[in-house]
């Protein structure tokens, strides 16, 4: 008999990215990043010229910050909590979009949290990856996390009948993203681990 399956992203969800990210830029590489909208391109500007920063430039700092400042994230109130709970009663994988050359740094940061699980490294729509990583578990039951609604999108097109929860954990960042349960792409949103946990121990069978 399989265990059920938890798949979760990382940044937002279990990890705090986009503040450290801004504190990265604004101490270090003469930029602001500022929210307005749901846009992140718009959201990163020069302090000296008040632009906007190209898209290569953006990409080249979010490289440099999971290179060399990932020390800089902390945990997401109650993430760490909560997973370590759920893996008493489920396999438990993170799937995260980084390029496959931080996958053993991003395992060994949750590790130094608390959260001892494996991660699965991604790039682009999560659909493909997480039905390949369904093949592998072959789970009784499955549940993805994730803050993007277009993953849980994905995740719905390739694989419709596992749980998706949209969950953004960094209150400066959930108002600004679209809601994937309004969209009808996931199951539910809910942004804090307090009430996150019961309905996914619900979802996989456990009296929360």
């Amino acid at each position: 008999m399989t265990k059920p399956l938890i798949i979760s992203d990382c940044d937002e969800v279990l990890l705090h990215m986009v503040v450290p990210f801004a504190e990265w830029l604004n101490e270090t590489q003469g930029v602001t990043f500022s929210m307005v909208g749901n846009d992140f391109a718009k959201a990163v500007r020069w302090k000296d010229s008040g632009e906007l920063v190209e898209g290569p430039k953006i990409w080249e700092f979010l490289q440099g910050f999971f290179d060399n400042e990932m020390h800089r994230q902390t945990p997401i109130a109650g993430a760490v909590q909560a997973m370590n709970t759920l893996a008493e009663h489920a396999d438990v994988v993170i799937l995260t979009n980084l390029t496959d050359n931080h996958n053993a740094a991003r395992a060994q940061q949750l590790a130094n949290h608390g959260i001892h699980a494996r991660v699965f490294t991604n790039q682009g729509p999560k659909g493909p990856a997480l039905q390949a990583i369904l093949d592998e578990y072959q789970p009784s039951h499955a549940v993805f996390i994730d803050d993007l609604p277009q993953h849980h999108g994905s995740v719905k097109e390739i694989a419709p009948h596992i749980d998706r929860l949209h969950l953004c954990g960094e209150p400066t960042l959930a108002p600004h993203i679209a809601c994937a349960f309004e969209a009808g792409h996931a199951h539910a949103r809910i942004d804090t681990w307090d009430h996150a946990l019961p309905w996914l121990l619900t979802r996989i069978g456990v009296n929360a």
